[in-house]
Protein backbone atom coordinates (compact mmCIF):
# COMPACT_ATOMS: atom_id res chain seq x y z
CA UNK A 1 0.00 0.00 0.00
CA UNK A 2 1.48 3.54 -1.04
CA UNK A 3 1.06 6.70 0.53
CA UNK A 4 -0.33 9.21 -2.42
CA UNK A 5 -0.97 11.97 -0.77
CA UNK A 6 -0.74 14.01 2.25
CA UNK A 7 -2.75 17.25 3.41
CA UNK A 8 -1.70 18.78 6.27
CA UNK A 9 -4.00 21.05 8.21
CA UNK A 10 -2.08 23.34 10.76
CA UNK A 11 -3.93 24.26 14.22
CA UNK A 12 -3.45 27.92 15.06
CA UNK A 13 -1.91 29.07 18.77
CA UNK A 14 1.37 26.23 17.95
CA UNK A 15 1.89 26.09 21.63
CA UNK A 16 -0.65 23.98 22.15
CA UNK A 17 -0.37 19.85 22.15
CA UNK A 18 -2.43 19.45 18.83
CA UNK A 19 -0.28 20.55 16.16
CA UNK A 20 -2.37 19.35 13.45
CA UNK A 21 -4.90 17.25 11.40
CA UNK A 22 -3.89 15.00 8.06
CA UNK A 23 -5.85 13.58 5.28
CA UNK A 24 -3.88 10.98 4.28
CA UNK A 25 -4.57 8.69 0.63
CA UNK A 26 -4.00 5.67 -0.05
CA UNK A 27 -3.60 4.08 -3.78
CA UNK A 28 -5.30 6.94 -4.83
CA UNK A 29 -8.21 5.63 -3.77
CA UNK A 30 -8.87 5.38 0.11
CA UNK A 31 -8.82 7.96 2.33
CA UNK A 32 -8.62 8.44 5.71
CA UNK A 33 -9.22 11.97 7.73
CA UNK A 34 -8.40 14.04 10.96
CA UNK A 35 -4.90 11.87 11.84
CA UNK A 36 -3.88 14.14 14.55
CA UNK A 37 0.07 15.46 14.81
CA UNK A 38 0.38 15.90 18.51
CA UNK A 39 3.56 17.08 20.51
CA UNK A 40 4.36 14.81 23.54
CA UNK A 41 6.84 14.31 26.05
CA UNK A 42 9.69 12.82 23.92
CA UNK A 43 8.61 14.25 20.16
CA UNK A 44 5.44 14.30 17.84
CA UNK A 45 3.80 11.46 16.88
CA UNK A 46 0.67 10.88 15.29
CA UNK A 47 -3.19 9.70 17.41
CA UNK A 48 -5.35 8.11 14.68
CA UNK A 49 -9.29 9.14 14.37
CA UNK A 50 -11.11 8.09 16.70
CA UNK A 51 -14.62 8.74 18.22
CA UNK A 52 -15.99 8.92 22.30
CA UNK A 53 -17.48 5.82 23.38
CA UNK A 54 -20.77 5.66 24.78
CA UNK A 55 -22.46 4.07 27.51
CA UNK A 56 -26.75 3.36 27.62
CA UNK A 57 -28.90 4.73 30.50
CA UNK A 58 -30.45 2.20 32.52
CA UNK A 59 -33.47 4.08 33.08
CA UNK A 60 -34.59 5.46 29.52
CA UNK A 61 -31.74 3.79 27.39
CA UNK A 62 -30.41 7.36 25.98
CA UNK A 63 -26.48 6.58 24.58
CA UNK A 64 -24.64 9.16 26.88
CA UNK A 65 -20.70 9.81 26.85
CA UNK A 66 -18.80 7.01 28.83
CA UNK A 67 -17.81 8.70 32.53
CA UNK A 68 -21.23 10.67 32.42
CA UNK A 69 -22.16 10.83 36.31
CA UNK A 70 -25.93 11.69 34.63
CA UNK A 71 -28.11 10.81 31.62
CA UNK A 72 -28.31 14.04 29.59
CA UNK A 73 -31.39 12.60 28.78
CA UNK A 74 -33.59 11.98 31.52
CA UNK A 75 -31.09 12.72 34.83
CA UNK A 76 -30.93 9.44 36.60
CA UNK A 77 -27.31 8.56 37.84
CA UNK A 78 -25.22 6.38 35.70
CA UNK A 79 -23.95 3.48 37.60
CA UNK A 80 -20.26 3.35 38.73
CA UNK A 81 -20.26 -0.32 39.03
CA UNK A 82 -21.94 -3.47 37.08
CA UNK A 83 -22.90 -6.28 39.00
CA UNK A 84 -20.48 -5.19 41.74
CA UNK A 85 -17.51 -4.20 39.50
CA UNK A 86 -16.60 -0.85 39.38
CA UNK A 87 -16.59 0.65 35.97
CA UNK A 88 -13.08 2.36 35.33
CA UNK A 89 -13.05 5.62 33.16
CA UNK A 90 -9.52 6.41 31.37
CA UNK A 91 -8.39 7.81 28.35
CA UNK A 92 -8.14 5.04 26.53
CA UNK A 93 -11.64 3.45 27.50
CA UNK A 94 -13.33 6.72 26.38
CA UNK A 95 -12.44 6.90 22.93
CA UNK A 96 -12.26 4.09 20.07
CA UNK A 97 -10.00 4.39 17.45
CA UNK A 98 -12.12 4.67 13.62
CA UNK A 99 -9.02 3.15 11.81
CA UNK A 100 -5.48 2.14 12.78
CA UNK A 101 -2.41 0.30 11.39
CA UNK A 102 -2.48 -2.80 11.81
CA UNK A 103 1.03 -3.46 12.45
CA UNK A 104 4.00 -1.82 13.73
CA UNK A 105 5.87 -1.42 10.90
CA UNK A 106 3.09 0.40 8.56
CA UNK A 107 2.38 2.28 11.94
CA UNK A 108 5.65 3.47 11.25
CA UNK A 109 5.62 4.01 7.84
CA UNK A 110 2.46 6.16 7.85
CA UNK A 111 3.79 7.96 11.15
CA UNK A 112 7.35 8.71 9.22
CA UNK A 113 5.60 9.98 6.13
CA UNK A 114 2.97 12.68 7.62
CA UNK A 115 5.48 14.10 10.40
CA UNK A 116 7.82 14.64 7.12
CA UNK A 117 4.81 16.50 5.14
CA UNK A 118 4.20 18.32 8.90
CA UNK A 119 7.75 19.60 8.78
CA UNK A 120 7.30 20.92 5.21
CA UNK A 121 4.05 22.12 5.80
CA UNK A 122 5.50 23.73 9.16
CA UNK A 123 8.54 25.24 7.11
CA UNK A 124 6.55 26.57 4.21
CA UNK A 125 4.33 28.57 6.88
CA UNK A 126 6.26 29.32 9.76
CA UNK A 127 4.69 31.43 12.89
Amino acid sequence: MEITEIRVFLKEGQDKKLKAYTTVTFDDVFVVRNIKVIQGGSGLFIAMPSRKMKSVCLKCHFKNEVGSKFCNQCGANVPTQVNDVPVVHDAKSEHRDIAHPVTQRFREYLQTKILEAYQKEVEKNPV
